[in-house]
């Protein structure tokens, strides 16, 4: 009933094919997965999910570029795996073992943000395994990186679960004490309308980080209750985010902590993580730029973040 789909799979055609030279001059791979009614399609530049789709529904369920083109000069992060750090670092300073570290400043000129200009998002990956509904992409960062102490060795990995779910792990190891909060970074839409404030929120956060006027936290913990932050109980979205949400005093075993859904196409997405915040975004500062798949709208508040954050 919906052919497009079945002709955008057509096209496809391999697992694995190429899709253009990167800055680093490396061939970036375009992999496709599927499995339990899902199909995703994975990028090797910045570990990226492409596109989502599920059966059933002809249209993607991620905001994602058409051409290696688009996303070198239009990604706003869509969909990369974002590291060394996710999110932001003040003054792109950190002390790391008792000795302070100037980081690239990527935001303002002042801060860093994703792990700065060649942060994991940016940067090419390497297949290291791959089937019909799973492949595990892998990364190694020189010590110094964007000034950040230490080697690290990443692998991220994207699988087709019962659910149907898409399950992303990401994990690292490094040779001395440095910072890794590796998160992944899509643009979600479960319709065409073009504004996620037709679609409700439900998340399992009492508490949240004030931020300021450029968006990096304050340092208090405020609660939700009586405030615009409240999103315990489902409702529409109302309003501009970019805060870290609190899940969990530390790290835990996965569970789920928030609820998407569109009153206009019934589908609705369960976010399941471990790590103890996440980052809500509105898209509020996306570009419109680029030629999506789909010819989903790229514009502010057509698409929304749920970071899973350390």
């Amino acid at each position: 009933p919906f052919p497009d789909v079945f002709l955008f799979v057509e096209v496809v055609g391999a697992m694995i094919e190429d899709f253009g030279i990167c800055p680093e001059n490396q061939t970036v791979s375009h992999i496709r997965i599927t499995g339990h009614g899902l199909t995703a399609y994975i990028l090797t530049l910045g570990a990226a999910l492409q596109d989502l789709r599920i059966e059933g529904y002809p249209k993607p369920l991620v905001v994602g570029f058409e051409t290696l083109r688009d996303y070198i000069d239009h990604s706003q992060y869509h969909g990369v795996t974002a590291g060394r750090v996710i999110n932001r670092i003040g003054n792109a300073t950190a002390t790391i073992n008792g000795i302070q570290h100037r980081l690239d400043a990527n935001q303002d000129g002042r801060h860093m943000l994703h792990g700065g200009r060649n942060g994991y998002g940016t940067r090419h990956w390497r297949v290291h395994e791959r089937s019909a509904s799973a492949v595990t992409l892998g990364l190694t960062d020189p010590d110094g990186t964007m000034g950040f102490p230490g080697t690290v060795t990443a692998t991220c990995r994207y699988s087709l679960v019962e659910g149907p779910a898409l399950q992303v792990d990401l994990t690292a190891t490094t040779d001395t004490p440095t910072l890794v909060n590796l998160g992944h970074h899509s643009y979600f839409c479960l319709d065409m309308s073009g504004d996620i404030r037709r679609q409700t929120l439900q998340m399992d956060a009492s508490r949240y980080l004030p931020a300021d006027d450029e968006n990096l936290p304050t340092g208090e913990v405020d609660e939700v209750a009586s405030t615009k932050f409240d999103f315990r109980e489902e409702r529409a979205i109302e309003g501009t985010f970019d805060h870290n949400f609190c899940l969990a005093e530390a790290r835990r075993k996965p569970a789920p902590v928030a609820r998407i859904r569109s009153l206009d196409s019934g589908i609705a997405m369960t976010l399941v993580t471990s790590e103890p915040g996440v980052q809500f975004y509105t898209g509020h500062g996306l570009s419109g730029d680029g030629k999506t798949i789909g010819e989903h709208p790229n514009s502010p508040y057509s698409a929304l973040c749920l970071e899973p954050q350390f």
